[in-house]
């Protein structure tokens, strides 16, 4: 089962010839998550030979121009292409009317319906869930109201191992119990272990996304153990001044929010054009995180399963 993150931008508020504004597409065994949606978002998703037409939710974290901008030509070239699939964004409820506003100003007539599932400025809820899948938001650290995400899969059920049905005249009205980690009792009373009934299944995989957001551990409770994070990083420690003036992260914290948080694999973005060279950012974070990676922009990460 697929689950991988396509990274598309890893500039911040201004895009150059080799780095775009942010967004990201998430793909969950072929449901796909878009995150914010920079300038360029189209042009970047088409690069990557993802159709556009497959995506159907789009969160975004905050109403920051770099990290929205590119929203309003998609929803434009959905109606152009002829969309008719309802299409979810999550948000800031204020984006609502930006998008009404511009719908009505080039006199976009939609073919298609947009549903916008509203973000609560500090507070964490979960907003997309299905039977595979939980998608929570969390507020960050930023000037305006913003939020992180989780993606993360349920937990899924035991296999049983079908031999064990017929050897122990198993009744099929046992199973979905057994599945779900049950030991069984035969007709003589006997116990056999649910281990023996059944095959280990791989772990529920995790991905986080904290953009825009200054240094803040709250971070951490809504984060704790995922397999990948990304964490915005738009400043050196040289420029420690300037992050705590616009509430934006360096390498460092996001190193240190990685460690606390005890995650598997970090990954640097959202970074300031004044960098030409990210080599010393990213040793700065290997020196507190050692599983960190700068984002390469087109470069899809694969999560994958583990038992």
């Amino acid at each position: 089962m697929d689950f991988s993150v396509t990274i598309l931008g890893t500039s911040s508020a201004i895009p150059n010839s080799k780095r775009n504004p942010p967004s990201q597409l998430v793909n969950h065994n072929g449901q796909l998550f878009l995150i914010d949606c920079g300038e360029g978002t189209q042009t970047q998703l088409r690069r990557n030979h993802i159709s556009l037409s497959k995506i159907n939710r789009i969160l975004i974290s905050h109403l920051h121009a770099d990290h929205v901008l590119g929203l309003f030509g998609l929803i434009s070239s959905y109606a152009l292409l002829g969309r008719t699939n309802t299409l979810h964004i999550y948000s800031d409820p204020r984006l609502k009317d930006l998008v009404e506003f511009q719908n009505v100003f080039f006199n976009n007539k939609l073919s298609y319906q947009i549903e916008f599932h509203f973000l609560e400025e500090k507070k964490d809820a979960i907003v997309f869930e299905d039977e595979k899948l939980i998608v929570k938001a969390f507020p960050l650290k930023h000037s305006v109201p913003t939020h992180g995400f989780l993606i993360k899969e349920k937990k899924r059920l035991r296999k049983i191992d079908k031999a064990k049905i017929s050897f122990y005249q198993i009744p099929i009205s046992k199973i979905k119990d057994i599945k779900q980690g049950s030991d069984f009792k035969t007709q003589s009373g006997k116990i056999i272990s649910n281990k023996e009934l059944t095959f280990d299944v791989p772990k529920e995989r995790s991905y986080a996304y904290c953009s825009d957001t200054a240094y803040y551990k709250e971070i951490v409770r809504h984060i704790e153990g995922v397999d990948l994070l990304f964490h915005e990083s738009t400043f050196c420690k040289e420029d420690l001044k300037r992050a705590y003036q616009t509430q934006h992260s360096t390498s460092q914290h996001a190193a240190e929010i990685a460690k606390e948080a005890n995650v598997n694999k970090l990954l640097l973005g959202h970074f300031s054009t004044r960098y030409k060279n990210l080599d010393s950012m990213l040793f700065d974070a290997k020196k507190i995180f050692l599983n960190t990676e700068i984002a390469k922009e087109r470069k899809c990460y694969s999560i994958e399963e583990s038992i």
